[in-house]
């Protein structure tokens, strides 16, 4: 019998309150946690390895009983599995193997890169299997609790689960968006690529600021950035700027002539990102074909 969550979308409505145990107290689980403590569930127990674990657990969930994962199983309804991606499936198999799962129990991932596929030995048993990935960095703080309210998150169940599964988005503050199983991949690249390679460039622009003799890069960075980041999410493309965009052929030289004696890591990282940009910039008309055929070439010049 599946739980009765009722209407995710009306406020008055609250579901069955659960005993939820968290596996893997890492960054996200004991946040995600908290939030569902938060809506009136009761964390009873979790499982964490590392002193790390152990001192976010304690801080999230005080109180909370840190056991074993076959112990955590035993005491909740929902048990969140807030592994790597790569440990998932092994977590999965051996927890089905051993008869830890219960018929009827909600096992939730928050694995981006997977849906409930692989879950699918616990759902051979029994299990009701969710996954509900929130789009968002992590912590390991009390911050993260707070940053959940208006996160997305991407929802993927059985059909007569995702009631459930909005549900619980809902109840931790979160925004669900329906994710089918076959492109969970394509939607966790997409995330992965924007998200971490941002922090990657940002890191990098810093570098180069604070070579330059900037103390403070992220005072300049941070308003640039942020209008960039907002009339991307705006206008995508059409949001481009810059000597690339412009076919400054002459600018984006002498960029690769200093980066290339400074930093050349930085250097390969600007060619791969200019170039990226260039074509991009012919696609939508921003550039013509004649300067950016010369900007390629000067892209693709053997670096020296």
């Amino acid at each position: 019998m599946l739980p009765d969550f009722g209407d995710p979308s009306d406020p008055g409505n609250r579901p069955a309150r659960l005993a939820v145990g968290v596996l893997g107290a890492g960054r996200v689980g004991p946040a995600l946690g908290a939030a569902l403590q938060l809506a009136g569930h009761r964390v009873v127990a979790a499982s964490g390895v590392s002193a790390a674990s152990r001192r976010r657990a304690e801080a999230l969930l005080p109180g909370v009983r840190l056991v074993t994962p076959p112990q955590v199983m035993a005491a909740a309804d929902l048990v969140l599995l807030t592994v790597p991606d790569d440990a998932l499936p092994d977590l999965v198999g051996g927890l089905a193997a051993t008869g830890a799962v219960r018929p009827g129990q909600l096992l939730v991932h928050t694995s981006g890169a997977h849906g409930v596929a692989v879950l699918e030995p616990a759902t051979r048993v029994g299990a009701l299997p969710l996954a509900l990935h929130p789009a968002m960095t992590f912590t390991g703080t009390s911050v993260d609790v707070a940053r959940l309210a208006g996160c997305p998150f991407g929802v993927t169940a059985p059909e007569e689960l995702r009631p459930v599964a909005e549900a619980l988005v809902v109840e931790m503050g979160g925004e669900p968006a329906w994710i089918p199983e076959e492109v969970r991949p394509l939607y966790h690249t997409a995330l992965a690529h924007g998200a971490n390679h941002l922090v990657t460039l940002v890191a990098q622009a810093m570098e180069l600021l604070r070579t330059a003799g900037v103390a403070e890069p992220g005072q300049l960075l941070g308003p640039l950035l942020g209008a960039a980041l907002d009339n991307a999410l705006r206008s995508g493309d059409l949001a481009l700027t810059g000597p690339v965009a412009r076919g400054d052929v002459g600018t984006v030289r002498t960029h690769l002539s200093r980066l290339a004696t400074v930093t050349p890591d930085i250097g390969r990282a600007y060619r791969a990102m200019a170039t990226a940009t260039a074509q991009r910039a012919v696609a939508n008309g921003t550039l013509k074909p004649e300067p950016a055929a010369a900007l390629l070439d000067v892209l693709n010049e053997e670096k020296h």
